[in-house]
């Protein structure tokens, strides 16, 4: 009896230890959008309602000089492991993956094991590890979300899929979702914001008993395309695009300017005067035909509805945490994962696109529909900044970031400090209380975080993340950029980036716009940060893409072989096939001439 009375004290003590150690840790929501532009929210100027976002800012602190990787993989491996993209197996998107990159170490195409993730280190620690939505870091076992620090997950595992059902957007490609490690079908009624958001709240409820804080992971393929969203959300947007991208882009830009959000260059924003580049992909909204015009309005106010629809998910996310008593401890985030997408896939394959989807004006947004807005409304979206999704200018790469958490986080505050997306993971885990790992996990030699923490700067004991020398350095696809103190060199090698070729250098804190070039002024500062590039290429065992790489082309090619790869046994069966027909077909004609 006495043992028996020993041990129910014992269990009360540790029940009460760890409720007490949760409540002095916060649970973590990390929320990413795809595709999201820098404008597109309405606490970045943006003219789509997104009411519940825009209430995390008014509550948080809001980052206007966030960075990102261009493309969604690199990005998210960077944004789980605090380590660099071509450490950890995204050295290039696999579906633009170069073929002297394809095999390479770092090049795997999906998270390899010479890094400990985020979740991982979190679960460690004894949070509960939830994530729901895009997973695209590698289907292989060992690199699923259970097997890398997730307690329940529920993933797309592909780089995007249709909203409605399982299909995917890009020829030979395939749609998967797993739940916990195993496929699954995909429920009644799947509209891919709204699952998302319900299957992570269910793990989150479900998961209450055990007193432990959580993490979730919450990963919208919205608003990637192919953009569809129920026709309610789309109501409303209708005509409010009639005025073209141009005029959108100049007043997100003014609300930008009278908000604060950004100072006055003195810089237009609008002005066709950003190189040979853009001009020749800038398409003037007015010399549109009528019909081109409802066509190009209806992409938009899909667009903008997609964005909606995610935006009340977020919302019905924070209305359980708020209603079960888990708002006030919960550290939220929500970031884009690169800008806005310009690249138009039905010209790249037009045939497969008329195919499998219905184009039509009046249908666009519905199941069974494909729509995408191309670099008219992605100029808009990513406001003020030049180029687009893929390129390491602005446009590619800044991308909004909103940090809060009640009583921790001062409400209504903004930070103009650079911050670099390998920032995100030791940031969590100094909140959370939890050391990094010092080179060594579980016996096994990973690389150590290269990340730094912002919580000083979320906290306000500091004014900017990084120290005025550190540089911050990016390379992906041909596409080069690298930050230091108030500069910023960019680079592009080959014509798959949508950007100005060659060497260019800014003074980002004078020219945020990246209007001015100042290589020719100061070929000093090029060569000392080509010497920092070139030291990073070592450092991290970057294999630069041949001089003939062409972005586009690349994912032709890789999308027929991995059809191939996908339907080889079918290829072999139906050769056979058509071998037998042939053989047949001249045995009976020559047994007829015989006769």
């Amino acid at each position: 009896m006495r043992r028996l009375l020993s041990f129910t004290c014992l269990f009360a003590l540790s029940c009460a230890f760890t409720s007490a150690l949760a409540a002095s840790r916060p649970n973590i929501l990390l929320i990413v959008a795809d595709d999201l532009g820098f404008s597109d929210l309405g606490a970045y100027g943006g003219e789509i309602r997104t009411p519940n976002i825009d209430q995390l800012a008014a509550e948080g602190l809001q980052f206007t000089n966030f960075h990102v990787a261009a493309t969604c993989s690199p990005t998210r491996s960077m944004l789980l492991t605090g380590v660099d993209n071509h450490l950890v197996g995204m050295g290039n998107m696999k579906e633009i993956m170069a073929d002297n990159q394809k095999g390479q170490p770092g090049y795997e195409g999906w998270l390899n094991d010479s890094v400990v993730t985020l979740p991982s280190l979190l679960q460690d620690a004894g949070y509960s590890t939830y994530m729901a939505g895009k997973w695209h870091l590698g289907a292989r076992a060992q690199s699923q979300p259970v097997a890398r620090g997730f307690d329940r997950s529920f993933a797309l595992m592909e780089s995007g899929a249709d909203n409605w059902e399982a299909k995917h957007y890009l020829p030979g490609g395939s749609a998967t979702w797993i739940e916990d490690g195993a496929p699954v079908t995909l429920p009644e009624g799947f509209y891919s914001s709204f699952t998302y958001a319900d299957k992570l709240i269910s793990y989150i409820d479900s998961g209450r008993a055990q007193g432990k804080p959580f993490f979730g992971y919450l990963a919208f393929q919205a608003v990637h395309a192919p953009h569809q969203v129920p026709e309610e959300y789309i109501r409303g947007y209708e005509t409010l695009y009639e005025a073209g991208w141009d005029r959108i882009r100049a007043d997100r830009y003014q609300r930008q300017l009278a908000s604060g959000l950004l100072p006055d260059s003195g810089d237009n924003p609008v002005t066709n005067d950003w190189g040979t580049f853009y001009q020749r992909t800038h398409i003037e909204w007015d010399s549109l035909g009528d019909d081109e015009k409802a066509y190009r309005t209806r992409q938009m106010a899909v667009f903008a509805g997609m964005a909606e629809a995610m935006d009340q998910s977020v919302g019905k996310v924070i209305r359980y945490l708020k209603g079960s008593g888990q708002y006030d401890n919960t550290l939220i985030l929500f970031m884009s994962d690169n800008g806005g997408e310009s690249t138009v896939l039905r010209e790249v394959a037009p045939l497969f696109y008329r195919l499998r989807y219905n184009t039509d004006v009046e249908v666009l947004g519905a199941p069974g529909s494909y729509s995408e807005y191309g670099p008219g409304w992605a100029y808009a979206s990513n406001t003020p900044f030049y180029s687009y999704k893929g390129s390491p200018f602005s446009g590619g790469m800044r991308v909004p970031l909103i940090v809060s958490q009640p009583g921790h986080i001062t409400p209504g505050t903004r930070t103009h400090s650079f911050g670099y997306v390998t920032d995100i993971a030791p940031t969590l885990l100094d909140m959370a209380g939890i050391a990094q790992p010092d080179g060594d996990y579980r016996g096994q030699r990973v690389h150590p975080i290269m990340g730094t923490s912002m919580r000083a700067l979320l906290e306000g004991k500091a004014e900017r993340v990084h120290a005025p020398d550190h540089p911050t350095v990016y390379e992906l696809a041909g596409g080069i950029a690298v930050w230091l103190g108030d500069y910023k060199l960019v680079s592009s090698s080959t014509s798959a980036i949508p950007a100005r070729t060659g060497p260019q250098l800014f003074n980002v804190k004078q020219d945020p716009l990246e209007r001015h070039n100042l290589a020719e002024q100061q070929p000093e500062k090029v060569a000392q940060l080509m010497q920092i590039y070139r030291e990073y290429v070592e450092r991290n065992q970057v294999i630069e893409v041949p001089a003939d790489y062409r972005a586009w082309e690349q994912v032709k090619k890789n999308g027929r072989e991995q059809f191939i790869a996908n339907h080889r046994l079918s290829l072999v069966l139906f050769a056979l096939a058509v071998i037998g027909l042939v053989v047949g077909g001249g045995w009976l004609l020559a047994r007829r001439c015989r006769q």
